[in-house]
């Protein structure tokens, strides 16, 4: 028992040093990327919350925004690592994102 216990001491000393070391070391480009990442997860949150508050499938029009907030967060971060993958991709999304903001402003009554 002692032993399983050292062993369990060591492991979360061991997960505590490399977490620290990972924070420690993060840049602010790095930020950046974990910011718009907050920003996906959000969107999603959000429309969670007004699905269950309807109680019906809903996207709310605050997901759109929280998506190209996100998008634009994350296109920069992209073109910072010069990824030209998630460049096209960041690019596309920013577009729909746009279209579908466009639409909803454009009328209101029907775009909800």
């Amino acid at each position: 028992m002692a032993g399983e216990h050292k062993k369990l001491m060591e492991w979360i000393g061991w997960t505590i040093r490399t977490v620290f070391a990972y924070v420690v070391n993060l840049t602010a480009w790095d930020v950046v990327g974990y910011v718009g990442q907050l920003f996906f997860l959000s969107r999603f949150i959000v429309q969670w919350i007004v699905t269950e508050r309807k109680r019906k499938s809903t996207i709310p029009v605050a997901f759109w925004y929280l998506s190209l907030v996100g998008t634009i967060i994350l296109l920069t971060y992209s073109i910072h690592l010069r990824n030209p993958i998630f460049i096209l991709g960041f690019s596309l999304n920013m577009v729909i994102y746009l279209r579908n903001l466009y639409f909803i402003h454009l009328r209101p009554g029907q775009a909800r």
